[in-house]
């Protein structure tokens, strides 16, 4: 296995074991506040101390970690899957419909998602769920990859191999599923990666402003209430530390596994016709 694979596999299982997994076995929900003694030194009871909200802080950062992939993968898995299914649909098919959907994907490149989101946020008061902060990521996340796709598709038509498999009576769906995905994995697989940094990006960063729940537990609102508690002033690294060392981690980690991703799952053309 090449060396970065390794790496980045191991930052990437570390954060999983770290964070979703753990989160199961949290002995308390750490969202709720005066469990434990406030501002306490990490200790063998407290491997990450507590917070000034009296919350332990490493079962904290695990739920938040955990929340954060949870958005980051569900948002990256259905705009990869829109983008994809989009762009080799508009690509292969051409005409009409190639000139809506590429219509609709340079309007919503155009658009910019963060000022939606934070306009969202202050039409809800900075309670704006997940749900919701989802949903819009999807919306102006798939023209993305649709757009390099269907550049793709308009190449991949032209080969031998898919005109063979239309003269053969295959239905379209089987065409663009079986001749032109395998072409688009390692692509897809590295775009799904990217995806999700970018989700956890923004997230963290509507967080950061107040304009994120901050009742959800994410490692943008983690940061988010140890500034206001002034986490930093007062010397308590324990609070702030970890959930700015895990998104660091979350970057260098994904972005190892993507590019090795890419290149592993790259397919010869010459070599499959």
């Amino acid at each position: 296995m090449n060396g970065r694979l390794i790496l980045g596999s191991t930052i990437v299982g570390l954060i999983l074991l770290a964070g979703p997994v753990a989160a199961f076995f949290a002995p308390e929900d750490p969202r709720i506040w005066q469990t434990h003694p406030r501002n306490m030194l990490p200790q063998a009871d407290h491997w990450l101390g507590t917070t000034a909200l009296g919350q332990d802080t490493f079962w904290l950062l695990s739920w938040s970690v955990r929340n954060s992939l949870m958005l980051g993968v569900s948002v990256a898995a259905l705009a990869t899957i829109i983008g994809v299914a989009v762009g080799l649909l508009a690509g292969y098919r051409g005409g009409t419909l190639d000139r809506v959907l590429s219509f609709v994907m340079d309007v919503l490149i155009v658009i910019p998602s963060l000022p939606l989101l934070i306009l969202l946020s202050s039409m809800t008061k900075g309670q704006t769920s997940l749900l919701a902060v989802g949903t819009i990521l999807v919306i102006f996340n798939w023209p993305f990859p649709a757009r390099q796709i269907r550049a793709v598709a308009l190449t991949l038509r032209e080969r031998d191999f898919v005109n063979l498999a239309w003269f053969s009576g295959e239905s379209l769906g089987r065409i663009l599923w079986r001749q032109m995905v395998p072409y688009l994995r390692g692509w897809a697989a590295a775009n799904f990666i990217n995806t999700i940094l970018v989700v956890v990006a923004v997230e963290a960063s509507l967080a950061f402003l107040g304009l994120s729940n901050d009742n959800v537990p994410t490692i943008g609102t983690m940061i988010y209430w140890a500034l206001k508690y002034q986490a930093l002033i007062a010397g308590r690294w324990w609070w702030l530390l970890p959930p700015i060392i895990s998104i660091i981690l979350i970057f260098v980690g994904f972005f190892l596994v993507a590019n090795e991703l890419a290149e592993r799952l790259r397919v010869n053309p010459a070599r499959t016709q």
